[in-house]
């Protein structure tokens, strides 16, 4: 399987706190049956200042150490961005790292507030877009105002973006109405990939299976594999 969004790099974020915890998430990612994961550690102006610079120090210090520990998990390297006007200026100096390169677009792993969906994200999108930029919003199933409404993902789908869910939102961690919403999302076919978003050991694993399992529960075995390993494969395109 393909995890393309965790939170493993040690130190950079609100995920692992040092490289002891960091090496411990790779080992169970690995016996959980991800092969490949995408560190995502969060963009975000005032509160996580990271930038392609900052992100590229920590992941090769991790790579380095991923081999000395004979922790066989193949990684690559992007971000979870917030969304917000900071990511023009970002991507005029081109400081963000993209997960890859999919059918003429970069793809931007797009995080909304857990509030809400911001006034004007739509215009953002937009301009994204034009920039053949193409938005994978991350786990919008854990929105408030998704959660709230399911329609209020309804633009951002019209305009052409992807979408990516949490594995344990389908298993009930983040609640029964995430959990739902995560379903009919699904039911829907409107989810692109499954990720683990996994930001500790226990709390926030890297657990892609339970979500793989889920998944194969309502909508079969098949599409199952396609969201936990070929979709994902084909948006990081050469990443790793």
């Amino acid at each position: 399987m393909i995890d393309l969004h965790c939170h493993l790099l040690p130190a950079i974020d609100d995920g692992a706190n040092n490289l002891e915890d960091a090496l411990a998430m790779a080992r169970m990612a690995y016996e959980n049956g991800i092969e490949t994961a995408i560190m995502t550690p969060h963009i975000m102006v005032g509160r996580y200042d990271n930038d392609v610079n900052t992100i590229r120090t920590a992941f090769t210090a991790f790579k380095q150490a991923l081999q000395e520990h004979d922790i066989p998990l193949k990684i690559g390297m992007s971000a979870e961005v917030r969304i917000g006007t900071e990511i023009i200026w970002m991507v005029g100096q081109n400081l963000i790292p993209f997960l890859g390169t999919y059918d003429g677009y970069r793809i931007l792993l797009l995080e909304m507030p857990y509030n809400n969906i911001p006034p004007g994200s739509d215009k953002m999108v937009n301009w994204l877009l034009k920039q053949k930029i193409r938005p994978l919003i991350a786990h919008p199933e854990r929105n408030g105002d998704v959660v709230r409404r399911l329609d209020k993902i309804n633009p951002f789908i019209e305009q052409g973006c992807l979408l990516q869910i949490t594995s344990r939102s389908l298993t009930g961690q983040f609640g029964e109405k995430t959990q739902e919403r995560a379903q009919q999302l699904l039911e829907k076919g409107w989810v692109n990939v499954i990720a683990t978003d996994a930001h500790d050991q226990n709390y926030r694993p890297p657990d892609l299976e339970c979500g793989r399992i889920a998944v194969a529960e309502i909508v079969g075995e098949a599409e199952a594999w396609e969201l936990v390993h070929d979709a994902p494969a084909r948006l990081i395109n050469g990443l790793v």
